[in-house]
């Protein structure tokens, strides 16, 4: 049974979501958490870890204030988004406590039977403390943004400041932004930061902003292909626009996976905004067009080449007069005049780490997927294919599929055409990062520099993606809302059962 509060006309009256169900899902999510914890010592150790304790009440501490913080100035929000994040987040902060503890006994015995070892020590307490610095910036975003209004005024500034901060790490020396062939990084001291997670953001904002006052030009038709109804070629520029920045930041920061996020952002917007399926398909011409470019780039060519072939790069390659020598030093490579190809171990490793893992997977702390390299960061989701199997990734899966649902029904329910494409380009961003990040760990498209939400470990990712669920729970927030009612006598308000 289930009952609907009505007016005296029948009509029904808006209720606050069931905050004990989110509370309930919350305390799901901690329960989980914990046991993650256990299972990591039980199966290690024989015995419960000491961690379990102190970072299980961390994260429950921030998980409780964070529900307060919804229920006091979001009430109507969707219940479902702040629990899953913090599924998410506790998910990470357990298997980065796995890895933490193989800095010492599983290395030496490693090293001593002579395997192969490529492993840098993650950090637990640091996760953490992006964690509550994440939950604080989340709290502060819901705080100051009471009407998601007041980021359409600023568009242009706010658009101006995210292309600025994107194309950044590209001109800056690679002492200070590169990372493994990529330039997206930030470093001043032992504090690195990756403006490309905020920029995403500041983009999403300003591609909304921008589409609700040009909506109307950009849904125009000019002429007629077949069944194709194309645009004025007047309205081609902002697209075509995009398209050259993506080229620049491909061609500046060697980050194919960046290139395809805010390219595939702004066509997936452009849809929302005019339901018109010839922007897609524009899209994707100009995108193939970027594909084709894209190995003029000698770092993004290595990436395609360990991609297609990873066999022959395990250990590095040169390739003189169109032949491949393994187990070339890079120094006599470049003397001979070859071409040196990064190696493709840590791409194999992670596919052998899922294929250890099978459908079950081996249990926390029962595996070896520290043998992967970063595998507590861009290699996190083969960390997780390996111990929990392919049931394990698929639950994982499924999480980040229902936060892009109850972020694309926020755009839905929402009324306000900025707000509507605002949540979707938000849910969108965050579906597509997801997807590029998995394909490439997984080897359905090349490998790239992104991180997996909530679960790697890394500051501005978790920054960036604590802010992100802030803003669909405020867009929520206000779609659910219901509008100020007339005051009503006494006894005009009925209760209607309903089966």
């Amino acid at each position: 049974m289930s009952s609907i509060t009505t007016n005296e006309a029948g009509i029904p009256v808006a209720t606050r979501p069931r905050r004990s169900a989110q509370l309930a899902m919350l305390i799901f999510a901690m329960v989980v958490t914990v046991a993650g914890f256990a299972q990591v010592g039980l199966a290690r150790d024989g015995s419960l870890p000491a961690g379990m304790y102190g970072y299980g009440l961390g994260l429950g501490i921030l998980a409780a204030g964070a529900y307060f913080v919804v229920a006091r100035f979001a009430p109507y929000a969707d219940p479902l988004l702040l629990p899953l994040a913090v599924f998410l987040n506790g998910l990470g902060l357990a298997m980065i406590y796995r890895l933490d503890l193989n800095t010492s006994a599983d290395m030496k015995a490693a090293i001593k039977a002579g395997k192969d070892v490529s492993f840098i020590g993650p950090s637990t307490n640091a996760q953490l403390e992006w964690t509550a610095l994440g939950m604080i910036f989340f709290a502060v975003t819901l705080l100051v943004l009471r009407d998601i209004k007041i980021v359409q005024r600023y568009i242009y500034t706010i658009g101006a400041i995210g292309l600025f901060f994107l194309a950044l790490p590209g001109f800056l020396p690679s002492s200070i932004s590169g990372a493994l062939g990529a330039k997206i990084w930030i470093r001043v001291g032992s504090i690195s930061i990756q403006p490309g997670e905020f920029s995403k953001l500041a983009l999403v904002a300003f591609f909304a902003g921008y589409l609700v006052n040009k909506r109307q030009a950009m849904s125009t038709v000019g002429k007629t292909l077949g069944p194709l109804k194309l645009p004025r070629a007047r309205d081609l520029g902002p697209i075509l626009v995009i398209w050259v920045i993506c080229l620049g930041v491909l061609a500046l920061e060697n980050d194919f996976g960046t290139a395809i996020l805010f390219f595939g952002l702004f066509v997936s917007m452009l849809y929302i905004a005019t339901e018109r399926f010839e922007w897609v398909a524009i899209g994707a011409i100009l995108l193939a067009g970027v594909s084709l470019l894209a190995p003029l780039i000698p770092h993004v060519k290595q990436r395609i080449a360990t991609w297609l072939d990873p066999k022959p790069y395990f250990d590095g390659g040169c390739r003189i007069n169109g032949e491949i020598v393994n187990e070339t030093p890079l120094s006599d490579c470049l003397h001979k005049g070859g071409q040196y190809i990064a190696d493709s171990g840590q791409l194999m490793r992670g596919l052998f780490s899922m294929g250890q893992g099978g459908v079950l997977g081996t249990g926390l702390g029962q595996g070896e997927p520290w043998r992967t390299p970063l595998s507590y960061s861009d290699f996190i989701f083969t960390s997780f294919g390996e111990e929990l199997g392919l049931t394990g990734v698929m639950v994982i899966l499924l999480a980040y599929a229902l936060i892009v649902q109850r972020g694309m029904k926020a755009a839905v329910a929402t009324k306000d055409n900025f707000a509507k494409l605002f949540a979707g380009g938000v849910s969108f961003v965050f579906a597509l990062q997801v997807f590029v990040i998995v394909g490439g760990v997984t080897r359905l498209i090349p490998l790239t520099g992104l991180t997996t939400p909530f679960l790697a470990q890394g500051g501005s990712s978790l920054l960036a993606n604590w802010i992100l669920i802030a803003i669909l729970i405020r867009i929520s927030d206000t779609a659910r809302r219901p509008a100020p009612q007339p005051i009503q006598d006494e006894g005009m308000t009925q209760v209607v059962s309903t089966a």
